[in-house]
């Protein structure tokens, strides 16, 4: 037994690497690349500690090389869902009972792991398992995911150290229990930091878990869960369950000690687990908690004294990085007539000198997307809008998935509003612009906010104050992280908490302290040192 309050003193974010010509990062990746390239793994399920080999396989592939297999994982069935909620269930009195600053020494570990000695295997699994380009890997799977491990514990030790107020004669205490049963983490495919954050925020706070990762992104996720182990986690706190969403969510989501979901993904998915949770809800030994981070149909509006540069720039980078697979993309671009002519001329002078490719070669700034079923979709706007006279393809619009499922960016021209593609959310390298009026500036604020259902990210380009303060105060709603003058991606722990309202999600601000109350369930305690001995009130007597 200790006899200290332990301090975790608020982190720095963790530098991200150049990889520029010469670094020794740059070396130490294209040798991760190449082992990773040349093994063939087999990515077992992981209940209470044990490894679990199904039979029922799936493929990993590499999206810029769909032909080139990186391993198979085992899928989980209903016997593995029910292990896995017994194994969960066996941890969690002993998980819970473990001394704060023990269990986040396990994650502390984990980060540190994550930064020096696994920080190219995961951003290598990363690259070649969700096909982003170095950047991007190294700002998701490294950065992220150590900010997220950092931060986290930081701001679990200061939710502990929180207390209510006492009086001389009363001690008033606060526990901070975790949930009654385990949390579903159910994590996407294009953030490893996502993947790694969802199971382990919960568990820092003595939640066990079951955890359902992308299919399309098993590779990364296997490596972090031994991560995960070898920093110390214990058996059975998190359970690592691929398989089909459609086998495995009906399954958890009616067992009665289903105590939290934390979910990113899509809004239909979400919108589905939240009716079963409904209608399950006398079934639950406790009100389960949900926590989601859904879609967005991100935006960037242009005012006309905005600058030109900045404002292309943000947008390449908003909508195109990462191939648009980002719920903060940029995806609809309002721009005043104004400054059409000259913006249009930077844009479509900038996209020309964007290659399209592997992210193996590293001059590429836009790879493939995940996977066929992506491109298909992605691809079916693109020739609707080619076919369309409410749209107009200004550049790209091309694609092949002969090698890999390449898109180049696309940019359309909506001639209404409404079109679909300023509409719908696409995940992929699709931006749609709709150009305005400059004197219909406030009402094209206000169609941009009730253009769509979701209200994740959006930004405004202005240098004029006043007009800043008036979109400001219009996109209220519109955008749970909104920007000044900067693209409406790549949030940063611990500077800019993530998540948004409306269909986006329950804004429970991920990397923030606020999503780790999410996963407590806290106990009042009073005691009284001079207990009362007579019911009698003052107010009583009669004299």
């Amino acid at each position: 037994m200790t006899n200290a309050i332990y301090a975790i003193e608020p982190p720095p974010n963790e530098t991200i690497l150049s990889y520029a010509p010469g670094t020794g990062e740059r070396k130490a990746i294209r040798n991760i690349l190449k082992e990773l390239r040349n093994d063939h793994i087999e990515i077992p399920l992981i209940i209470g500690g044990k490894e679990i080999r199904t039979g029922n396989t799936k493929a990993c592939v590499i999206p810029h090389d769909h032909q080139h297999q990186l391993g198979i994982a085992h899928q989980a069935g209903p016997d593995e869902v029910q292990m896995a909620i017994e194994a969960a269930m066996a941890a969690s009195k002993q998980w819970a009972a473990m001394a704060w600053q023990d269990r986040l020494a396990i994650f502390k570990k984990a980060a540190e792991l994550i930064a020096g000695p696994y920080r190219m295997l995961l951003n290598g699994a990363t690259i070649l398992g969700q096909g982003k380009n170095l950047f991007q890997a190294e700002i998701d799977s490294a950065c992220e995911l150590i900010d997220f491990l950092r931060f986290n514990s930081h701001y679990a030790r200061k939710i502990f150290a929180g207390q209510p107020l006492s009086t001389v004669t009363e001690w008033n205490q606060l526990e901070y229990r975790p949930l009654e049963g385990f949390v579903f983490a159910v994590t996407p495919f294009n953030f490893t930091a996502i993947a790694g954050n969802l199971p382990s925020s919960p568990a820092m706070l003595g939640n066990t878990l079951l955890w359902k990762p992308a299919s399309s992104a098993l590779y990364s996720a296997y490596y972090l869960m031994k991560i995960f182990h070898e920093a110390g986690m214990p058996e059975g706190v998190i359970n690592f369950i691929p398989g089909p969403g459609s086998q495995i969510g009906p399954l958890v989501l009616q067992n009665r000690n289903l105590a939290g979901i934390h979910f990113t993904g899509s809004t239909e998915v979400f919108q589905g687990i939240w009716k079963t949770v409904g209608q399950n809800i006398h079934n639950y030994r406790s009100y389960p908690r949900i926590v989601g981070e859904t879609g967005g149909k991100d935006f960037i509006f242009i005012h006309r004294s905005a600058d030109i540069q900045a404002g292309v720039t943000a947008t390449i980078r908003g909508a195109f990085e990462y191939q648009g697979q980002k719920c903060s993309a940029a995806s609809r671009l309002y721009v005043p007539k104004s400054l059409w002519a000259d913006f249009k001329q930077e844009l479509l002078s900038t996209l020309e000198q964007i290659k399209t490719g592997s992210p193996e070669d590293f001059s590429n700034f836009v790879n493939a997307v995940i996977d066929r079923s992506c491109f298909e979709k992605i691809t079916a706007y693109i020739e609707q809008a080619r076919k369309d006279e409410s749209a107009e393809i200004i550049a790209g619009g091309t694609y092949d998935d002969s090698t890999g499922f390449f898109i180049d960016p696309t940019v359309i021209v909506a001639r209404k509003p409404d079109y679909t593609t300023m509409v719908e959310e696409i995940f992929g390298p699709v931006l749609t612009i709709f150009i305005y009026d400059d004197n219909r500036f406030e009402e094209t604020l206000e169609l941009c906010d009730q253009t769509s259902d979701y209200a994740l990210t959006g930004a405004v380009f202005a240098q004029d104050r006043n007009a800043v303060i008036t979109a400001r105060s219009k996109l209220v709603n519109s955008a749970g992280n909104f920007y000044i003058n900067d693209k409406p991606t790549g949030a940063v722990v611990g500077q800019q908490p993530f998540g948004g309202g409306r269909a986006s999600g329950t804004n429970d601000k991920a990397g923030s302290i606020l999503n780790l109350y999410r996963w407590l369930n806290p106990r009042t305690i009073k005691e009284n040192f001079v207990p009362a001995k007579d019911f009698r009130y003052p107010f009583m007597n009669v004299s």
